[in-house]
């Protein structure tokens, strides 16, 4: 514990140090003039935006609408990986039968499936909806048939020479193995569905981030344009930090995670 305190503050020191020279670097390239801040506003400029956004009520409802979305696609997404996963995953004749069908589906861009969302919902969270649980679905369906299938034959075979129920192998023996699995494929599907939620925004034109973003671009509000886009990276930042601490949490028993707090 003495030793991981120090470590932990190092690292939270170094980040701090490296932010603070990210920000200084973007203030000093439009003071040099090396880039007209026409195109790169001064980093004072953009956090004097933000100042006034976060006074403003509108700017919360519209960050809210696209938080719904996200945690809407994520929970149904995830849902769906996670029975469907793990019924493929215990079944072999499945994964290999469903094999080429992933392989086929899960590299198509989702924002190909935009046209479609379109012309299904319209200009409603039902088309950012779709986008967003097709792209985090399989993010978390894939990590989820790799750890039911990564549990290990002889454990299963002593767990059914013991006679223990489906339900109990389930709990005791596939559970605690695919979980490593399902919660980086949460994790990895948070991000991704946040990506997709501000993107359907843009494109669609549902009310929210992406829809903010866009209206700055097409008004030449370049320091609104940068403001948004810093909230997007503090969204993405904390996204993941919640999810790696919820990840930390419940995988405390699990050899990754005491592995890492040794070092």
């Amino acid at each position: 514990m003495s030793l991981r305190r120090p470590r932990s503050l190092r690292k939270v020191m170094l980040g701090v140090v490296g932010l603070t020279g990210f920000l200084v670097v973007w203030q000093l390239v439009p003071t040099l003039g090396l880039i007209n801040s026409q195109y790169l506003p001064y980093v004072t400029d953009v956090f004097a935006r933000l100042a006034e956004e976060f006074r403003d009520l509108a700017f919360w409802r519209r960050l809210g609408y696209t938080m719904t979305s996200w945690a809407i696609g994520l929970a149904v997404a995830t849902a769906a990986a996670v029975v469907l996963g793990t019924i493929v995953g215990l079944v072999p004749f499945l994964r290999r039968a469903t094999h080429t069908v992933v392989e086929f589906l899960r590299p198509i861009p989702s924002v190909a499936l935009i046209p479609l969302a379109v012309l299904l919902f319209g200009i409603q969270m039902q088309a950012a909806l779709l986008i967003i649980i097709y792209a985090s679905f399989w993010q978390v369906f894939v990590q989820v048939i790799y750890g039911v299938a990564d549990v290990d034959a002889v454990a299963r075979d002593t767990a059914r020479s013991f006679g223990l129920t489906r339900r109990e192998r389930l709990s005791y023996l596939v559970l605690p193995t695919a979980l490593p699995y399902l919660m980086t494929g949460v994790r990895l599907a948070a991000a991704v569905a946040l990506i997709l939620a501000i993107t359907a925004e843009m494109v669609i034109g549902n009310p929210g981030l992406g829809r903010m973003i866009e209206l700055s671009r097409s008004a030449g509000d370049s320091v609104g344009l940068y403001a948004f886009v810093v909230v997007t990276g503090l969204l993405g930042l904390l996204v993941n930090l919640v999810f790696r601490f919820i990840e930390r949490r419940s995988l405390s028993w699990h050899q990754s995670v005491r592995g890492e707090e040794v070092l």
